[in-house]
């Protein structure tokens, strides 16, 4: 039976290399019995990029995308860039044995204008094909924003229609919160999504005090802001319908990824998952 390979994105465990050291952290993954990740706001310093290495090496732990923006996401905004930093970016990517670099997100400030967007799926196609002449995929990570529609058509398809080379990390979360069927969106994008982030969609208690009631513009602020991120399998997301989707699809890697954890620790929220995955049958994935 063909099977994909579960991950951790490293963006819910940054406090952790902070404090600990990516080699720790990734120790503590492996103790949970990860077998890859993606590397995300961890600052790519030269004692990191070895300390990932090494770590790779003593636990089997593949390094599955890197990530860097085409250009910074704000003015002024930390992080490498693929417009300054390519060779270094390519270079960490020879050393880490990875074969994706996926972008965050485009800069905020193209956002709401078409032609800034098609400018920048220019550019970034650009840089597919010279990420593709050293062996690397470029991908583009998304979000709720990029279901925005132009004249009728989501900002992601027309990325998607007006390239060949990039492919796309779709997030089962933000699909979810753009109102988008993730099953269904995903068998749409066959072909170009090597990367797949697993991240369930919780409905949180409504959590009110009296005075909310006085002032029905804050109590409706409360009612409309209870979505959460949620451990996999702790929310309402199809999580086996998804995760088949995307193995007919062509995913390769399903990367859990939590944004908040509400206090939880993340290693907790990872073990969480990690049990609920394999309840579900997929515990030779990790």
């Amino acid at each position: 039976m063909t099977k994909g390979k579960i991950g951790v994105q490293m963006m819910m465990l940054k406090e952790k290399v902070e404090e600990n050291g990516p080699y720790e952290t990734l120790k503590r993954l492996h103790e949970l019995g990860y077998g890859a990740v993606e590397v995300s706001q961890i600052p790519m310093t030269k004692e990191n990029v070895s300390e990932l290495k090494r770590a790779s090496n003593d636990f089997g732990i593949k390094i599955a995308a890197l990530s860097a923006g085409l250009e910074p996401i704000l003015p002024g905004a930390p992080g490498e860039t693929l417009t300054e930093d390519f060779d270094k970016i390519v270079e960490d990517c020879k050393t880490l044995d990875c074969q994706f670099v996926r972008i965050g997100m485009m800069p905020l400030k193209m956002m709401s204008d078409k032609d800034s967007i098609m400018s920048f799926i220019e550019c970034a196609e650009e840089m597919a094909g010279k990420l593709e002449e050293h062996g690397i995929h470029l991908y583009y990570h998304t979000h709720h924003i990029e279901f925005q529609k132009f004249d009728g058509e989501y900002l992601l398809d027309l990325m998607k229609d007006n390239t060949d080379k990039i492919g796309f990390e779709l997030d089962v979360h933000w699909i979810q919160r753009a109102g988008v069927n993730p099953v269904k969106f995903i068998k749409e994008y066959k072909g170009r999504i090597s990367l797949l982030h697993l991240k369930d969609y919780r409905v949180g208690a409504l959590e009110t005090e009296p005075e909310d009631f006085e002032d029905m513009a804050k109590f409706f602020h409360k009612f409309t802001n209870i979505i959460e991120f949620a451990e996999v399998g702790e929310g309402n997301l199809d999580m086996p319908a998804i995760i088949e989707a995307g193995l007919e699809s062509g995913a390769e890697y399903f990367l859990i990824e939590q944004d908040d954890t509400y206090g939880r620790d993340p290693f907790d929220s990872l073990e969480i998952s990690a049990g609920n995955l394999r309840e579900l049958g997929y515990g030779d994935w990790f």
